[in-house]
């Protein structure tokens, strides 16, 4: 029973391992394309994505790795689109009674 259990954990293992590495070696155009589709799918504004050389001084967060590992794709939320959004008036107290 627990030989089942460690050759299914080791087999799921080494197929997200397979995945990943193919996962990897996308072209970065392509998977922009699919992660930009993705967040406007959930509603996702006010963001940027760049293809980033591995190494290169970057802010963002990685979303995704491409070109067989030696770039990625770098999320930014825009912060300009989102003040713009945001309201900028105080509520007036409520009178009292």
């Amino acid at each position: 029973m627990i030989t089942k259990k460690i050759s299914g954990t080791v087999l799921a293992v080494c197929l997200l391992g397979v995945s990943m590495t193919a996962f990897a070696a996308k072209p970065c155009e392509e998977l922009k394309s699919e992660i930009d589709a993705k967040f406007q799918a959930k509603g996702v504004q006010a963001y940027t994505l760049d293809i980033v050389v591995n190494g290169a001084e970057d802010s963002g967060k990685t979303v995704g790795t491409c070109d067989g590992g030696t770039k990625h794709i770098s999320y930014k939320h825009t912060n300009d689109a989102h003040k713009a959004t945001m309201k900028t008036e105080v509520p007036a107290p409520a009178a009292k009674p």
